[in-house]
């Protein structure tokens, strides 16, 4: 922690002088923005073996520092109009985890900071975040091998099954203007981190954080005259995406294949975010007798069928120019490998039958009759989108997945000439 308030108070001072030097006077050529530094510390919201082992060693808490590079609002952009001149920033997360096994991180993302509250001396906003962690140790970075690989094992780093993973962050972020360059800036937020079985083991982490920081704006004074922008010019728009990925059943086992297609009817009910439902099928190739997860039972043969699941679920999407965020959720029409999970048979007997709506044993041992994905989507030429999305059982993620799709977006009556019903984005209006 020294090193990282030595780190904060330089770059502070930095921060300060060159801000100061750079916002005297009137600018309309240039492009406000600010530099953050925001040293934090937290606690892990675990509780379970994984981490009772290593508090048992001394503290074990989660500290660091935070930096943006943040662009307010300037009103060129319809996204950040629309949601109240929302703030973008570039941030980087460096991370001392609290133990030498466990390691530490640096997290590059992107994130918002969506304006809640914005009066003189006081300023309030949301703040997500995604992007990814890169961690210093995972559980084979040790003197252990698959052979001899033992979870309750002092010296084994079960948290983290490899070097690249999945990084989420939300909070409530709060500035106080001290002079128009300079504010002070605290934060308290959650953090994930896991690698959404791509790796085994997957315990991943949860953790709460505080942090007091300051911010220095450049070009304070940088001013551009507002673009107007007309409503959204479509209603209704029809999604069609195919995704694949590979899925980790154990650390043993070979990665299986997975698969799904969404399709899904979503309706604009404002210009920034949409609401409809989907139909979704999945394929997961790691519902096998022979992935040693221990899930499902290991005396039967599995067909192809018994690896396909078709759920309907709710969509929902939070547009950002180009960037769409994604959160479904959904529940299973068709679903026969809720019968074949290992726990319940030792439970109830192997002749036990899950009715389509069941009740879960708990996290690990069974998964949901429901669903949910979160994903981000972005659109690479007019209405064709690249997405990746994580599909979760509960708060325990299942895969994680990159995908193709095209947008069907249907134009408004009122915006309709001639025989045109279909809106391309490639027309540059939306950004």
């Amino acid at each position: 922690m020294k090193r990282f308030f030595t780190f904060f108070v330089m770059m502070a001072v930095l921060a300060t002088t060159l801000s100061a030097q750079n916002t005297k006077g009137s600018h309309t050529d240039k492009t406000k923005f600010s530099i953050k530094v925001q040293p934090f510390t937290g606690t892990y919201l675990d509780q379970n073996h994984h981490f009772d082992k290593f508090r048992e060693q001394g503290s074990f808490v989660p500290t660091g520092i935070n930096l943006g590079l943040e662009f307010p609002s300037m009103q060129q952009r319809p996204w950040q109009q629309y949601l109240n001149n929302t703030t973008f920033g570039v941030g980087m997360s460096l991370i001392d985890f609290g133990n030498e096994i466990v390691g530490e991180s640096v997290s590059v993302y992107p994130y918002l900071l969506i304006p809640a509250l914005r009066i003189k001396h006081f300023e309030l906003s949301f703040k997500v975040a995604t992007g990814l962690g890169l961690v210093t140790e995972h559980w084979y970075t040790g003197n252990v091998s698959p052979d001899n690989y033992d979870y309750g094992a002092d010296d084994v780093n079960t948290i983290f099954g490899c070097y690249l993973n999945a990084y989420l962050n939300a909070g409530v972020n709060v500035n106080i203007p001290i002079t128009r360059n300079v504010a002070l800036n605290g934060e308290f937020g959650y953090f994930h981190m896991s690698n959404g079985r791509t790796c085994m083991p997957n315990v991943g982490l949860n953790a709460i954080y505080g942090g007091v920081g300051a911010v220095a704006t450049f070009n304070a004074n940088a001013q551009k005259a507002p673009v107007a922008f007309p409503d959204l010019p479509y209603g209704w728009s029809l999604n069609i995406t195919g995704a694949a990925g590979a899925h980790k059943a154990w650390m043993y086992y070979p990665r299986y294949l997975i698969a799904s297609f969404h399709t899904g009817a979503v309706y604009s009910a404002t210009n920034w975010y949409g609401i409809g439902v989907g139909l979704d099928a999945f394929y997961n190739g790691a519902i096998d007798k022979g992935t040693g997860r221990s899930l499902y039972c290991q005396d039967r043969d599995y067909t192809t069928a018994d690896k396909i699941r078709v759920g309907v679920a709710l969509n929902n999407e939070f547009r950002f120019g180009l960037v769409t965020g994604i959160v479904d959720w959904g529940v299973y029409l068709y679903n026969p490998s809720r019968n074949y999970y290992y726990d319940s048979h030792v439970e109830y007997g192997h002749d036990h039958k899950h009715l389509l709506f069941y009740k879960s044993m708990g996290a690990g041992s069974e998964e949901a009759f429901h669903y949910f994905r979160f994903g981000l989507r972005t659109r690479i030429w007019d209405n064709l989108y690249l997405q990746a999305t994580a599909k979760t059982h509960l708060y325990v993620a299942e895969y994680v997945e990159f995908g193709l799709g095209y947008q069907v977006p249907f134009l408004k009556k009122n915006q309709r000439k001639g025989d045109s019903r279909i809106f391309h984005h490639h027309k540059g209006w939306w950004r």
